[in-house]
């Protein structure tokens, strides 16, 4: 299936499986790989039957299956691909009365975004919608920073959320999906062979555990190289990011960086537009060979996020129906920027500030 916009802002496609928006996809998601597509897209196993008699940390734990249909006293039945398991997961929390909710915020579904035409059509921003995402992205920065000071080996990602959450109520406003507890800037919970969209919970990070783009405690040489190469990627991604550039060299250019490397690059998930819809076209392939349609014009938004694996790109779903791992167990890790494209170039919106912490060891080079 094709994704993506054109100049004249053609029509992109939705999973026809599933309804989906293209930009959760990837172009190959039917040709390539549909054993793994119809295994993502196929509801929940609503049965309580497990083998977690060997498995630990099953004692009390509540394991919250797709939109809540079921929760089992035991890990579900799964093949699980790695060493990680999911932990037990605290209670919404608590938004203030006087923040506006949007339409996702109680059961985790947008409403008005899956029908907007901005699906079809790649928006070019006004000034005033570029500056209050200057604004926002700014303060998106900041609280991730927050979330990156206590990152340890020790603390759960529960914690991470509670003070994410937080710091994002303190602004005033409310952070994507955390009233539905999915997800934490789509990362911050998605440890070693989670690839995106790990849920909070109260796993305690260890030494050596890969969470987002950070490292927690001791990393072995393999690792470093892994998350060096995925910040090279983005990195190298956006250096030619401007006018009259067509958003599928984008996925050239990562592909490149990335198998020279020895790394494979994730085609289930994409960059997308940004704006007051959270996803929106252009549809933006990290891989190559990708049929994204359309240039990047001046006032236009949109993220770049490569997901580069130590092993094979393929992805699982854990039964959540909301956590992405790798196949085949081995570790991912990921980048993100959001990126306005002006009229001689780009501007990181969420790009680290002077009084982000020093996480990266090899920008002190």
């Amino acid at each position: 299936m094709a994704g993506g916009s054109s100049e004249a802002g053609e029509s992109t496609s939705s999973c026809a499986r599933c309804g989906k928006p293209a930009h959760l996809h990837s172009q190959d998601c039917f040709k390539e790989s549909w054993s793994s597509h119809k295994s993502v897209h196929l509801k929940a196993n609503t049965s309580s039957e497990t083998d977690a008699a060997g498995d630990e940390n099953t004692e009390g734990w509540l394991y919250c299956l797709r939109k809540g249909q079921l929760r089992t006293s035991k890990l579900p039945h799964f093949d699980w691909t790695g060493s990680l398991r999911p932990f037990p997961i605290s209670s919404k929390r608590s938004v203030p009365a006087h923040i506006e909710l949007p339409d996702w915020a109680i059961d985790g579904i947008p409403k008005i975004e899956p029908s907007s035409d901005l699906q079809h059509v790649v928006e070019i921003k006004t000034p005033e919608q570029i500056e209050r995402m200057r604004e926002t992205c700014r303060i998106a920065r900041e609280v991730l920073d927050a979330a990156a000071r206590i990152i340890r080996p020790g603390i759960t990602t529960d914690e991470i959320d509670r003070v994410v959450h937080e710091a994002t109520i303190a602004a005033g406003f409310i952070l994507r999906a955390s009233s539905v507890r999915k997800g934490l800037f789509r990362q911050v919970r998605s440890v070693n062979e989670v690839i995106c969209h790990g849920i909070p919970d109260a796993r305690k990070l260890e030494d050596g555990d890969l969470n987002e783009t950070y490292f927690v405690g001791n990393i072995d040489e393999a690792s470093k190289k892994l998350v060096q190469c995925t910040y090279e990627c983005l990195e190298k991604a956006i250096s030619i990011v401007k006018p009259g550039v067509r958003f599928r060299e984008v996925g050239e250019v990562i592909n490149r960086h990335a198998s020279m490397s020895g790394f494979s690059v994730v085609k289930s998930y994409c960059g997308h537009g940004i704006g007051e819809l959270f996803h929106c076209a252009p549809n933006i392939p990290h891989y190559a060979r990708n049929k994204a349609v359309g240039v990047m014009k001046s006032g236009q938004t949109f993220t770049i996020e490569p997901m580069i694996n130590a092993g094979v790109w393929r992805d699982r779903m854990w039964p959540d129906g909301w956590t992405a791992v790798t196949a085949d167990g081995k570790r991912s890790a990921q980048f993100e920027h959001t990126l306005l494209v002006t009229e001689t170039g780009v501007e990181v919106l969420t790009a680290r500030l002077p009084t982000s912490p020093n996480v990266f060891p090899w920008l002190n080079a």
